[in-house]
């Protein structure tokens, strides 16, 4: 389970235990997601170059003092997961280089009654934590002076000894996941200068009188605040507020995941000073149930004239009052994305004097489908240099717009925007307007110098002479299929082209003379990933001139025509045959031989109603009808005929009415005749009763010839019936008066027989 790189991965293996036969070669170790119980001594003994041991999400309860005491290069230990109730020190007394160490999700209650880690000097990160976790002493972090992470699970984390964490003199990032305020409270007083950046998990602020005890906040030295899925409400939002106003070196606060129960009617008024170093504000997925009822936020307008940075992203807003974006006057990046936003609500966000300052904004995923009016609204701002208004619904474009002076960078990817016009700034220097189904690109833009035009229908690359300054361009998942030597030669300045996932035909062919001609440092041509192109236009090493592409390869277009002719060729050639060789005549013929198959040999004689179903033409029906018919019925005995005109059942099937008729009668009586043979449903009638004579060997049919016919005129897939026209008698309609009589007397008795 070892790579070259001595990286050994036994993770979902199913094993009991750590394997046996590990030698000093190994540096990285993956046991994850096992059954391992115990670690005992001599496991690891070997494994003296040992960089990371991953060991979570076993069933690990019991681990033997010295079973890491040879591990003194270890770096990385994840014991994660497991079943472990207890933390002895002793563990952990021979890993001198251990710098990330995971112990959240285990069993135990405390870390004892002395610190586990006191020998971890090196130790960086440190996880702990789960959900009976309740208990933190004075000394459990005895000999940890820096951390650059600490992740502290205590949900149920119910005592904490004042001091615990007091030696750790520094820590860049403390995740807490707590719900006690007063455990939270113990736990900020002694991080107050310690702790860089405090982030705040599943924890409720919902009691005013609790927030109190979070007043040692406003002395914290905390550069940023964090709070993830956290709940405040009206009553806690104004002291929150003043608490984080009052920290005296606090640059962000962000939160993430919220939820704020209110409309921002403050319970009571916002007293705050306003924070001279907080910079930057982020709100991302605050969730506000009556989000459409929230005030226009005059409270906290005087407190906000300093940020530079604000994302409310995919918070329902629908409107920024015109007041408060007037007081963001030293805003510079503002991030407004997945929300509600729409044309009219945008006018009025970005009124006369709002935003002053503003130099980056991000409008993407809003409800914005007005263009002109977009740009109309956000042109008053002249220091804005890069706007973002993606994945809108804009559609159709004028041809004249009003955008800010200095703009930049301008995003339209999956506007829906079908043709570009000449609307779009020509101050342009980057400009996105990938997936948008664009078949041309023919804009001027002299300063350009990034172009995205990736998943569009183009089939050519733009022209040059419009955008001489390009540097870089994608045009990724369209349709070109070649580059013209002309094409690249006026791209001076090209120094990246992303072109992958098109329809190339031998691409590394052509691109030989690119890297030379148009002096481009690296051509992405996107084959399957096998082929990538790149400076010096190497194949994965291979030089161009030595790859040899496949004929589908090349010619993939070629290929596929061809294979869709080929098929249709085929089809048609056995449509051809089988029309030559009757094939739809066998298919009927195979679907009434199984029907008969199924129904008994002979019908029961109580089931017998005629003497003889009588199959003719219709063109001979005179004959059979006023001469046969009246010679035969009127006879004595009479004869029962069954006639298709007189006796099948109306509205029945006409293929049913024959087998039925058939199986009704002694005999068939076939009136053969030139006309006979041309009927289609004389075929039927002599299909059906061809399988019943040769299936049940008897002499069922009579054959009657009204006419001389030769036996070749029967159809040739009847085979055997003109074999019987050749062997056995058949009864012959004669002309002559006198001989008629002699012809009704054998045809008697052939019915009778």
């Amino acid at each position: 389970s070892c790579d070259a790189t001595q990286l050994c991965n036994c993770s979902s293996m199913g094993l009991d235990f750590i394997p046996p036969g590990l030698t000093d070669k190994i540096t990285v170790l993956n046991l994850a997601h096992n059954r391992i119980k115990h670690i005992r001594s001599q496991d690891l003994q070997q494994a003296v170059n040992l960089r990371a041991l991953l060991l979570q999400s076993n069933e690990i309860s019991s681990i033997d003092e010295d079973s890491f005491r040879s591990l003194g290069k270890l770096e990385l230990l994840d014991l994660s997961n497991n079943s472990l109730a207890h933390l002895i020190p002793a563990w952990f007394g021979h890993l001198f280089s251990l710098q990330h160490l995971h112990l959240q999700g285990n069993s135990y209650r405390d870390l004892g009654e002395s610190s586990p880690f006191s020998r971890l000097r090196n130790l960086s990160s440190l996880h702990l934590g789960n959900p009976w976790f309740s208990t933190i002493r004075q000394g459990n972090f005895e000999g940890i002076a820096v951390l650059d992470e600490m992740w502290i699970d205590g949900g149920n984390l119910s005592q904490y000894e004042p001091g615990s964490l007091k030696p750790i003199k520094k820590i860049n990032h403390t995740i807490i996941n707590l719900r006690s305020i007063n455990v939270f409270s113990a736990i900020v007083r002694d991080l107050l200068h310690s702790v860089i950046w405090l982030e705040v998990r599943k924890i409720t602020f919902s009691i005013p009188a609790e927030m109190q005890l979070l007043r040692v906040m406003s002395s914290s030295f905390a550069k940023k605040i964090s709070f993830r899925q956290a709940l405040l409400t009206d009553a806690t939002v104004p002291e929150m507020v003043s608490i984080l106003e009052d920290m005296p070196k606090l640059v962000e606060v962000e939160m993430i995941d919220c939820r704020l129960l209110g409309t921002g009617r403050w319970e009571i008024q916002i007293q705050a000073n306003q924070s001279q170093t907080l910079k930057v504000l982020t709100i991302k997925k605050l969730s506000i149930e009556e989000f459409y009822l929230f005030t226009d936020l005059q409270a906290v307008e005087g407190l906000l004239s300093l940020l530079t940075k604000v994302t409310v992203e995919n918070t329902k807003v629908f409107l920024v009052p015109c007041s408060l974006s007037q007081h963001l006057l030293s805003l510079e990046y503002l991030d407004l994305s997945a929300n509600l936003l729409g044309d009219q609500s945008l006018e009025h966000s970005a009124c006369r004097g709002g935003w002053p300052s503003l130099q980056t904004l991000n409008l993407s995923q809003n409800s914005l489908s007005d263009f002109e009016m977009t740009s109309k609204s956000l042109s008053h701002l002249r220091n804005l240099i890069l706007l973002d208004i993606s994945q809108n619904n804009f559609g159709d474009i004028p041809d004249v717009c009003e955008w800010p002076k200095n703009l930049k960078y301008l995003n339209l990817s999956s506007t829906q925007i079908p043709k570009l016009t000449t609307c779009i700034p020509p101050t342009l220097e980057v400009l996105d307007v990938s997936a948008n189904n664009l078949r041309e690109f023919g804009l001027q833009l002299p300063f350009l110098k990034e172009l995205y035009l990736a998943k569009n229908q183009l089939k050519t690359l733009p022209g040059a002479a419009p955008i001489p300054n390009l540097v870089a361009m994608s045009i990724r998942r369209n349709k070109l299929n070649s580059f013209s030597r002309e094409e690249f030669q006026s791209f001076k300045k090209m120094e990246l082209l992303d072109a992958s996932d098109n329809n190339f035909i031998c691409s590394c062919e052509f691109l030989s003379f690119i890297h030379h001609q148009a002096g481009i440092a690296q051509v992405l041509v996107g084959w399957p990933d096998k082929y990538v192109c790149d400076s010096p236009l190497a194949v994965r090493g291979a030089q161009v001139g030595a790859v040899h592409l496949s004929l589908m390869e090349c010619h993939r277009s070629l290929m596929v025509s061809l294979i869709c002719a080929l098929v249709f060729l085929v089809i048609l050639i056995l449509v051809a045959v089988g029309y030559k060789y009757h094939a739809v005549w066998y298919l009927r013929m195979t679907w009434a031989w199984l029907q008969a198959k199924r129904k008994p040999r002979r019908a029961p004689p109580k089931d017998i109603c005629y003497d003889a179903f009588v199959s003719y033409s219709e063109n001979d029906s005179d004959w059979v009808e006023n001469i046969m018919v009246q010679e035969l019925e009127q006879a004595c005995p009479p004869f029962r005929l069954c006639l298709h005109k007189r006796d099948f059942v109306p509205g029945k099937w006409i293929v049913d009415n024959i087998i039925d008729s058939i199986e009704k009668s002694h005999k068939t009586l076939f009136v053969l005749s030139e006309h006979f043979v041309q009927s289609e449903w004389c075929k039927y009638e002599l299909d059906f009763s061809h399988f019943r004579l040769f299936d049940e060997n008897n002499d069922a049919a009579i054959l009657v010839l009204l006419e001389p016919i030769q036996s070749k005129a029967i159809p040739k897939r009847f085979c055997k019936l003109r074999k019987i026209m050749n062997t056995k008698t058949y009864l012959e309609w004669p002309l002559e008066e006198e001989q008629q009589e002699m012809f009704w007397f054998n045809l008697k008795i052939a019915l009778r027989s």
